[in-house]
């Protein structure tokens, strides 16, 4: 049976269709449109209590019994374990592959996410540079410091972990240097890696996946403000 991928066409969404295709996983996309807030609808928040996408009802999960999991970093981790691939071999394995895994949940996506707002969006939301420029420059170096670590890391391996990994998966997303105010050129061993993952099927592939659906968050447009009120104006709610 097919695993219900809940999915938008972003870097975390991506994650998991490269995950999937490598995994040779038969899924079924349900577009959460995170611009609309679709997000928030209540049979999303059932699966999502986070109401962030993306998530999966695995309706063969443990004992045969339907699971659902969110957040991207628990669902790479569950396909792994349960396809007993990409997350290690061994005991020493698994703990290399999570680190990395973890690197990229705790650091290099939310500060690329930075980044790539104070950059790109925040021009659109506050048009007085002088509120947004110390947070700009601040992810900018931290995004520059996190690439300088995995430049580092694959100066004597092909892959993250040494073997494809989830960590591959989790980390290639989001290297987005020119959203990011990053040159791979200054990072000759990512860049190699980069365009190594890039050119395996499976991750053409899973980026494909419902691309014609993605559209700028920085376009001058009604659609695009509207997206970026939803997305970057969210509080608690009931």
């Amino acid at each position: 049976m097919a695993i219900d991928l809940y999915y938008w066409p972003t870097p975390n969404g991506w994650k998991i269709t490269i995950a999937l295709e490598e995994m040779a996983l038969p899924y079924k996309v349900h577009t959460v449109n995170i611009g609309e807030g679709e997000q928030f609808a209540p049979e999303f928040l059932k699966i999502s209590p986070n109401n962030r996408m993306p998530a999966i009802v695995d309706p063969n999960g443990p004992d045969g019994h339907p699971i659902s999991v969110f957040e991207s970093g628990a669902i790479l981790l569950y396909l792994s374990r349960k396809t007993g691939l990409f997350g290690g071999a061994n005991l020493r394995e698994r703990a290399e592959v999570e680190s990395w895994l973890m690197w990229q949940m705790g650091g290099l996506g939310p500060m690329s996410g930075q980044a790539h707002h104070f950059r790109n969006y925040a021009p659109r939301i506050e048009p007085d540079p002088n509120r947004t420029e110390y947070g700009a420059t601040r992810y900018t170096n931290e995004v520059n410091r996190l690439y300088g670590v995995l430049d580092k890391r694959l100066a004597d391996r092909e892959f993250v972990a040494g073997d494809l990994s989830i960590a591959d998966f989790a980390i290639w997303p989001w290297i987005l240097p020119e959203g990011q105010g990053q040159n791979l050129d200054d990072f000759p061993h990512l860049k190699r890696w980069h365009e190594l993952c890039g050119a395996r099927e499976s991750f053409i592939k899973g980026k494909a996946v419902c691309e014609e659906l993605r559209k700028p968050l920085e376009a001058d447009s009604e659609e695009a403000e509207r997206a970026r009120q939803v997305l970057f104006g969210q509080t608690a709610r009931a």
